[in-house]
């Protein structure tokens, strides 16, 4: 029977981070600098909030698109915080994290064969919805440009068969984010085609040189914006994601999240709310915490001698293999487990662009990020094995 599966499941493999972490979880002493989620626990007065929804029984569905004080909040949190304005009546979808909204996103705007730009290197999850939705990703080098797209790049290769460019920005894995003038430069060339920009924006509360701007202020027609709450208030297992987009768009993404999910968790929709309302402010001391961390980590990583980019926001450094060490991405961070007990996740699982990178994440406290980069540092002292 297995002949009769779906060729674009089959045609997916599980994420290389997972893959990774299946390789190296029988390893005993490990300093991990591997994880892409908080190291903070949600806020209390978040989890308070969520258990008086269950005792007083806020257990039921909601409206498919979410409980409206919620998407009301949320429209609220993006006008108050970037600046564009969406109508919580019928602009808004509360979805099942970000990964969900950006599903709902594709399989909405696609048709079969539809091209779909990815700047590479690039998190693993967006080829394998692409390709679930019927599209095709089209990698953009993104290497020569401080891992940024650029509107020369975006005009190489955009064909008649382009309909979305994905925007992630802070990015996962480089760090790296987007100033106004770059921003309106894309939009320029972007605005001149029928493309839509699927930016995802889950890391906007976590900037640390200036204000997160969307493009969505440049080009709210063709924008879709994906947000959340997994990493500015460390809600990463309470699944709550959002879906911004105009309303003769939203109502057709509403039709594949009501048959796909029927709407997102009551309790986790309570505990967003008093997130989005009480909590606003909750990410600040958590980003002052991880621009501590960051400073302090590029600082190390530049005097051991390692090439990288100090990010812009979000908790990763994108890190260049010495040549001398003469390995794949895969072989270099493998040789860190074995020989030195720290993980870090291989380039090549952000795309072939990512191919003589590593991924470090400083969402850990600074006790096992020291102990962390003095292993790393012990590694740099030898370049063959």
């Amino acid at each position: 029977m297995e002949q009769f599966l779906n060729d674009n499941v089959k045609s997916i493999q599980i994420s290389g981070i997972r893959q990774f972490f299946q390789m190296i979880q029988s390893e005993k002493d490990l300093i991990s600098l591997t994880i892409g989620q908080p190291d903070f626990p949600t806020p209390k007065h978040i989890k308070e909030a969520a258990k008086r929804a269950i005792d007083q029984n806020v257990t039921a569905y909601t409206e498919n698109a979410g409980m409206f004080p919620l998407r009301k909040a949320a429209a609220n949190f993006l006008s108050q915080k970037y600046g564009i304005h969406y109508q919580p009546e019928s602009e808004v979808i509360v979805t099942i994290g970000a990964t969900q909204g950006i599903d709902l996103a594709l399989r909405t705007i696609l048709h079969s064969g539809d091209e779909v730009l990815l700047p590479g290197p690039i998190y693993p999850g967006y080829e394998p919805l692409v390709r679930l939705a019927g599209g095709v990703p089209v990698y953009m080098d993104t290497r020569r440009t401080y891992f940024k797209v650029t509107a020369e790049m975006i005009e190489k290769h955009v064909t008649e068969q382009t309909r979305c460019l994905i925007l992630t920005y802070p990015s996962n894995p480089t760090g790296v984010s987007y100033s106004k003038e770059e921003l309106k430069k894309l939009a320029e060339v972007l605005r001149r085609k029928n493309i839509f920009v699927l930016a995802d924006e889950i890391y906007s509360e976590l900037t640390y040189e200036a204000n997160h701007t969307s493009i969505a202020n440049f080009l709210p027609e063709q924008t879709i914006v994906i947000n959340g709450l997994s990493k500015s208030h460390s809600m990463t297992g309470w699944r709550i994601g959002f879906a911004f987009a105009r309303e003769w768009l939203a109502k057709e993404m509403l039709k594949v999240h009501q048959y796909n999910v029927t709407c997102a968790s009551s309790v986790s929709q309570m505990a967003a709310l008093e997130a989005l309302t009480v909590g606003m402010d909750d990410p600040v001391d958590m980003r002052m915490e991880y621009r501590k961390r960051r400073d302090y980590v590029y600082k190390r990583l530049v005097n051991m001698g390692f090439e990288t980019i100090m990010p812009d926001g979000a908790f990763y450094f994108f890190v260049k293999i010495p040549e001398s060490f003469q390995m794949s991405s895969l072989d270099y961070c493998l040789m860190l487990v074995k020989k030195y007990r720290v993980s870090v996740v291989p380039g090549s699982t952000f795309s072939k662009y990512g191919e003589g990178y590593f991924r470090l994440s400083f969402a850990q406290s600074m006790e096992q990020l020291a102990e962390g980069l003095d292993r790393l540092e012990r590694s740099m002292k030898y370049s063959s094995f």
